[in-house]
């Protein structure tokens, strides 16, 4: 092979991943049931924080793309790709985004020889302890090195960052900022910095705002090290993304067709009107777009190959699918679709929320028509 040549893509599941997808959804379906997902977001603990421990303590799942030396299972994107479809499936309030692929992602982008590295990834692979990556949750892949939050001359952190995902329940913040000597990620116990939760479009996964005043915190990596482990990981979370916004739009799918299937009408079952089924159809071409998409970018992320042009396109492609699919679902389920007893809403502030994170589905297109050299 040579060095223009790519390898080829695995878009299928291997027994492995189907193996994790079934604990994972074994445990979801037990766990996340619509009527308790329902009352727990009306509540001052929307997060379930013990499913959390279970999912990233007893399955592992945590851990999935941290090699086995550092306490991690020593898995990959594909693997990691495969829980976010099942949380996607079931909108779990769970801070996998936030814990286990932002904030693991950007700590692995720093040499493993640091002793901070060392203490802190095992224990984020374990379950033991939640990060989250301080910056917007709209922060694309590519994107300038953020300059709100600076490094004092006693080495301490001072600023403040908006919508950062699954902040509130972190306790451990890692943080870009900048200094003397140039973009550093530093590691800062969420117990020093002020986490104010917002009142989020999803109810499921919450933003807050971050605020530090002379934070006391640890570097682990700095200069153009830095720079590009936080580029990997807002591009790592992009590309995971995908397989979220198609868990959202197999269930929109899925859960559509059993309604229309035992909804009557004129003494016929709705789903057999030959307009509906023609919608539904194209329900089911999407979800396999979507697929597609998001399965080439866990496994070029899996790979090293092909990274930014597999994540634009993922983007680019599953997140108005699964927008336009929840829409789909909430419309077909006539007058229940519209209540907030049923669970549609929550997958439609998903939908929407995750069309906002790391991109739009227009600057992606934008960033891949450079990428493949397309003209303006």
């Amino acid at each position: 092979m040579t060095s223009t040549e790519l390898p080829t893509p695995d878009l299928l599941y291997s027994d492995v991943e189907e193996d994790l997808r079934s604990s994972v959804r074994d445990l979801l379906t037990d766990r996340v049931a619509p009527a308790a997902l329902l009352a727990r977001v009306e509540t001052a603990e929307p997060y379930d924080l013990k499913l959390w421990k279970t999912l990233a303590a007893d399955l592992g799942a945590a851990g999935l793309m941290v090699p086995e030396e550092l306490g991690g299972a020593g898995a990959t994107a594909r693997e990691a790709a495969v829980v976010l479809e099942e949380l996607g499936r079931s909108v779990a309030p769970v801070p996998f985004l936030g814990s286990a692929v932002l904030a693991t992602t950007a700590l692995l982008g720093a040499d493993s020889a640091d002793p901070v590295i060392g203490e802190l990834l095992p224990r984020l692979a374990g379950g033991e302890l939640t990060g989250a990556l301080a910056v917007p949750l709209t922060t694309a892949p590519g994107a300038e090195f953020p300059a709100t939050v600076t490094v004092n001359a006693d080495g301490t952190l001072s600023g403040r960052v908006g919508t950062v995902v699954d902040a509130s329940v972190a306790e451990l913040l890692v943080v870009p900022a900048t200094g003397p000597d140039g973009p550093g990620l530093y590691a800062v116990e969420a117990a020093s910095a002020t986490v104010t939760e917002l009142v989020s479009l999803d109810l499921t996964r919450r933003v807050a705002d971050v605020v530090l005043e002379n934070a006391p915190t640890r570097r682990f990596t700095s200069g153009d090290q830095a720079v590009a482990a936080l580029d990997n990981a807002v591009t790592t979370a992009a590309g995971l993304l995908a397989s979220e916004q198609t868990g959202l739009t197999e269930w929109a799918l899925t859960t559509t067709v059993a309604y229309l299937k035992g909804r009557y009408q004129f003494g016929r079952p709705v789903g057999g009107f030959q307009s509906l089924k023609h919608r539904l159809a194209n329900l089911y071409t999407d979800l396999v777009n979507a697929r597609a998409t998001a399965r080439y970018a866990a496994d070029a992320l899996a790979g090293g190959f092909d990274v930014p042009i597999a994540v634009a396109v993922a983007q680019a492609r599953a997140a108005p699918i699964a927008v336009h699919a929840v829409e789909e679902a909430i419309q077909l389920h006539g007058g229940i679709g519209m209540t907030w007893e049923h669970p549609a809403h929550l997958y439609l502030k998903r939908a929407k929320s995750d069309e906002l994170a790391f991109g739009t589905p227009g600057r992606h297109r934008a960033r891949l028509a450079g990428l493949v050299g397309l003209p303006a």
